[in-house]
């Protein structure tokens, strides 16, 4: 049985016991979150939603909230002798996915 849940602007395929790195949610630590249902696959096939599965949820547990690694970010503008360096470090959280209820 798997689901496909959206959060951040984003689409997941998840299944039970899968852990995932979403968007950063406002959520603690070892604390329960539910997300939205698009698609269930479930024993008599799969349901899909307009634009949600009504009755359909995907139960999680925050891990870890957390930045990822910093990457470089360079702006130039040629022959103009004008440029930028910056870093960026993106905040997520570790899920894990505890139950998928149809």
């Amino acid at each position: 049985m798997f689901a496909i849940i959206e959060t951040g602007g984003k689409q997941y395929k998840v299944q039970n016991d899968d852990v995932i790195f979403v968007e950063k949610l406002a959520a603690e630590e070892n604390s329960d979150v539910e997300f939205k249902v698009i698609a269930v696959d479930g024993d008599d096939g799969i349901k899909v939603g307009a634009p949600y599965v009504e009755g359909a949820t995907v139960t999680g547990k925050v891990l870890k909230n957390g930045k990822s690694k910093k990457i470089t970010v360079f702006t130039y503008k040629p022959k103009k002798s004008e440029k930028r360096k910056m870093g960026h470090r993106q905040p997520y959280t570790k899920v894990q996915i505890t139950a998928i209820n149809a």
